[in-house]
């Protein structure tokens, strides 16, 4: 397959699962280019063309991997981490809005999973991938996919059970909004 191919096949889905993990959109794009760049150095290595795209996101999670270790030392080392807080430039004001009654809220709630749970549930349900395919890519059994799964949303069911209110707005569209100060421990004043 073309490396061309395999870009335009992968993009989409690539920016979707980084994005997910990293939330600084710059390191984001940097990961995306370097997950790309090693797809073509070592696309001659792959064995199975079945298994290609478990392949380069097995690539693309051991980059983000190794870009929270890295971010982690350095605050070890007491180097002042950028925070990148800037919004990412939307086409339309309205998907913007859209994206922030219900996204911000869920996100905010997914964010709180255990980082394992969180990437299962990401790969699965955003992203589409087979307990097959998330087995290769984090390399841990099918079983342990699923159950991953499953506890995953059992958790997020229980947090947005806890944390948030749910609405139907004027146009009819469901909109999370979080809970205020359930018990002294939010930072919302």
């Amino acid at each position: 397959m073309d490396l061309m191919d395999i870009y335009d096949q992968y993009y989409d889905r690539m920016n979707r699962f980084i994005r997910s993990l990293v939330k600084d959109p710059w390191a984001a794009d940097d990961l995306i280019q370097e997950t790309f760049l090693k797809v073509r150095n070592n696309l001659d290595t792959v064995r199975d063309p079945e298994k290609l795209s478990s392949w380069i996101f097995r690539i693309a999670y051991n980059l983000c991997l190794d870009h929270f270790k890295t971010l982690k030392k350095e605050a070890r080392n007491g180097c002042e981490l950028e925070e990148k807080s800037g919004p990412l430039i939307k086409e339309s004001i309205q998907e913007e809005l859209e994206q922030q009654q219900m996204g911000s809220c869920v996100q905010q709630q997914i964010d709180r999973l255990p980082e394992a749970l969180k990437t299962v549930l990401m790969l699965y349900d955003v992203l589409g991938f087979t307990h097959q395919e998330i087995a290769e890519i984090l390399d841990i059994t099918e079983k342990n996919s699923k159950v991953r799964l499953h506890r995953a949303r059992q958790q997020l069911k229980k947090i947005l059970e806890e944390k948030c209110s749910f609405e139907v707005d004027h146009r009819s569209v469901l909109v999370c909004e979080p809970l205020n100060n359930q018990s002294g421990t939010d930072k919302n004043p």
